[in-house]
């Protein structure tokens, strides 16, 4: 092995982030992932990602990696989805005989779910805010409306317009929080959330009309999990709305309609061009957009042989399936008239507005999470006196966030892994001045992190773990979270259903912190709320200036900025074995993991994370998986393909990748350990929702560290490449970093001119408009 002098590691998966990926053209599939992420891919913004391997959009279990997923572009939906959806997809477009997985859960559903009857306490406080809080243009009226929609939504009951109809209510007041703090709760094992029941009947039912259009029997289940009960008779009325079951495509689609309708349907047909859009619309937000522009929706639907795309967008906006937004001020009749007074009768140029079509769950989202930011920033009391815990600080940067946080509702900190100190300083000096405060991380692993760099293991709880009641310091009487300050680690990774259902568990007067590297990739549902938030600049911003230490700190330091140095690493902290092809790379990443690196640095296989881009192709998480337990932990596979003492990644929900090691298994399932919670995953869920671990795509690994890390870059994964990816792949070793290079110059062209890709939002407008004179940019 020799230290890395520059050149690039060649990739052979695709773990394409889904930050890279861009809206889809018209009538392009789009960046989707060809095949099917990982139990364990959390999904990121879309990462450009091999052809083959839509799983790593989820490269935490379920979605894309940070703002990239991988895969193939023909399959970044899948790597959105997780690794149970995008298998669904690839294998419904390989064959339409081939069962599809049922589709998950998302992470926001199952943790509504999990609350409904703290929901229902909350929509029934009575007390009116004083100073009701103007957010853009107010979709929705409060955050219970949110959660309603998105529940009536998802369950298939109604559609999210009907809750535009009912007038607004005034925004519901929460009483301040108790001084004393609740003590801490004991955590419990992580739940794995339900799939919505099918009765037999219903089953039966979608079986006999899928066999009829000649589509697979095998999507009965999922289809009810989609559309619900009634999934026979919409099918039968509207074939077309099997493009709302996971992994169908609208080839696939339109084959089922003509064999239940015959000539009675066409391309142009109202219910085949009101589903495309909507199909359209759900696979861009696997990429991590909440909106399209409008004429990209045009487009796509002429490529799919619609004869006027712009009365299909029209009537699917009439029939609710869209929801239209102008980004932009149109010009007043004055405006106007002036413009024709100076320039005659010649056309003026105006400014265009942007008309963007979205879901209305992701507006009501973006609206509710909108709404929640201002009311943290306006409520919060601005007077405290933190100098003294200030002056105490370890550090400058850790310093200014204690003082800025004192005098801000909501703050932005951004830093890399070393900057993290700052946050936990912050937590500790709020809880020295009897403040009930509290970190929050994605990973249970970087919740051990922070509870090392606080001191106290009560400081620190997952986002899941907190929200569901399992940890942390539980619900105050209104059944907002008891805390006065909250600190969200590792925030690139927030979703904007995710962080809208968080903001509105934190009472008035609660200060939010939401800290992260801005480099690593983005979030695997859709919205890039970090990155909204620091571009909107609605809020007080601190930059650390803690760099990150060593020469894998180095190397990272200049890959942010996007520059691949050569290091000084005496103490081979970073190595490149360079490879020929994907063979190569399997068999040397496979003597790395269970030799050299051991050898080398005394750390065992089992602290060695190996990271690639995507999970198909030769040198992919499927391949190095097999290869690499074979080696580590043979066995016949006899718990449904794993044994005791395989390395796993758990995907509870879509978006969510969960490490964990196979203890047993029985008749209530497959037997986990994840980071020492005991996880039991039903049977007919295993399949899904667990895959090896030992490789992962580096959307799943983000927002962990191991003490070394092996990233494999063979060279059919060139094109998944790019410096988001690469940032945070690298970034994943704390004492060792090991490079299986065979990409030749694609790595530093990735670093230096692939940036992510911007995902189509609609939050940073709406911060921009905000009431809030006192936020500092």
């Amino acid at each position: 092995m020799t230290a890395l002098p520059g050149e690039t590691p060649g990739t052979v998966g695709t773990d394409t982030p889904q930050d890279t990926v861009s809206p889809p053209e018209a009538g392009a599939e789009g960046p989707e992932h060809a095949e099917a992420p990982d139990a364990s891919d959390a999904p990121d913004a879309p990462d450009a990602s091999a052809a083959s391997d839509p799983s790593d959009a989820s490269d935490a279990p379920a979605a894309s990696e940070g703002g990239e997923s991988s895969g193939t572009p023909a399959d970044a939906d899948d790597d959105a989805k997780g690794e149970a959806e995008a298998d669904a997809d690839a294998d419904a477009d390989a064959a339409p005989a081939e069962a599809a997985p049922a589709a998950e859960l998302s992470e926001a559903q199952a943790e509504l779910a999990a609350q409904r009857e703290l929901r229902e306490r909350i929509e029934k406080r009575k007390a009116e805010k004083a100073a009701p809080i103007a957010a853009g243009t107010g979709l929705s009226g409060t955050a219970a409306d949110l959660l309603a929609a998105v529940r009536a939504v998802e369950s298939g009951e109604k559609a999210g317009t009907a809750f535009f109809d009912r007038p607004a209510a005034a925004p519901a007041s929460r009483r301040p929080a108790p001084a004393a703090a609740q003590p801490p709760r004991t955590p419990a094992p992580e739940a794995v959330p339900t799939e919505r029941t099918a009765t037999p009947e219903a089953l039966d039912a979608v079986r006999a009309v899928l066999t009829e259009g000649g589509a697979p029997e095998a999507l009965a289940r999922p289809a009810v999990g989609a559309l619900g009960e009634q999934a026979a008779e919409l099918l039968r009325t509207d074939p077309w709305q099997l493009l709302s079951v996971p992994g169908v495509r609208p080839e696939q689609a339109d084959g089922f309609a003509r064999a239940l309708l015959g000539a009675d349907c066409g391309p142009d047909d109202g219910r085949r061009t009101a589903a495309l859009v909507g199909w359209l619309l759900e696979r861009a937000a696997l990429q991590g957009h909440t909106a399209l522009d409008a004429e990209a929706v045009r487009r796509a639907l002429a490529e799919r042989a619609v004869g006027d795309p712009e009365a299909a967008v029209r009537d699917a906006v009439e029939e609710g399936v869209a929801l239209v937004f102008q980004e932009g001020e149109e010009p007043s009749a004055d405006d106007a008239g002036a413009a024709d007074d100076e320039a005659g009768d010649a056309d003026v140029a105006r400014e265009p507005v942007q008309v963007l079509l979205g879901l209305d769950r992701y507006a009501l989202a973006e609206e509710s999470l909108a709404d929640g930011l201002a009311r943290l920033v306006n409520t919060c009391e601005k007077a405290a006196d933190w100098a003294e815990a200030a002056a105490s600080a370890p550090g400058p940067s850790a310093a200014e966030l204690i003082r800025t946080t004192a005098a801000a509702g909501l703050v932005a900190h951004s830093g890399g892994e070393a900057a993290r100190a700052e946050p936990a300083a912050l937590i500790a000096a709020a809880r020295g001045l009897g403040l009930r405060a509290l970190g929050a991380t994605h990973s249970e692993d970087g919740r051990r992190r922070l509870a090392a760099a606080t001191g106290d293991p009560d400081t620190a709880v997952t986002l899941s773990g907190l929200l569901s009641g399992a940890q942390g310091p539980g619900r105050d009487e209104d059944g907002a979270l008891a805390l006065d300050l909250l600190v969200v680690l590792d925030a690139p990774q927030l979703d904007v259903e995710g962080a809208a259902v968080l903001v509105e568990a934190l009472a008035d007067g609660a200060r939010l912190v939401l800290s992260g590297d801005p480099g690593v990739l983005g979030s695997a549902g859709a919205g890039r709320v970090f990155a909204d938030v620091l571009a909107s600049h609605a809020c007080p911003q601190v930059v650390s200036r803690t760099p990150d230490p060593g020469p894998i700190g180095e190397l990272v330091s200049g890959i942010g900025i996007g520059e691949l140095n050569q290091v000084d690493a005496p103490g081979k902290e970073v190595v490149i074995v360079p490879v020929r092809d994907a063979g190569e790379a399997v068999h040397r990443t496979v003597q790395l993991v269970a030799d050299s690196v051991p050898r080398a640095f005394s750390i065992p296989a089992e602290e060695t994370q190996v990271i690639t881009v995507g999970h198909g192709g030769a040198a992919g998480t499927r391949a190095l998986n097999e290869a690499l337990k074979q080696r580590l932990n043979p066995g016949p596979g006899r718990f449904g393909g794993f044994d005791p003492g395989d390395r796993v990644v758990h995907v509870p929900a879509p978006g969510r990748a969960v490490p964990g090691v196979v203890l047993s298994a029985d008749a209530e399932g497959l037997r986990l350990d994840c980071g020492g919670v005991p996880v039991v995953v039903p049977q007919e869920r295993v399949e899904s929702s667990v895959r090896h671990g030992w490789a992962l795509s580096a959307h799943q690994a983000a927002g962990m560290r191991w003490p070394a890390a092996v990233v494999v870059l063979p060279g059919d994964a060139a094109q998944g490449l790019s410096r988001p990816w690469v940032y945070t792949a690298f970034g994943r070793g704390e004492r060792h970093l090991s490079v299986v290079h065979g990409v030749d110059q694609a790595l530093p062209h990735a670093v230096a001119q692939v940036p992510a890709q911007e995902r189509t939002t609609r939050l940073r407008p709406l911060l921009e408009a905000l009431p809030t004179p006192d936020a500092a940019s």
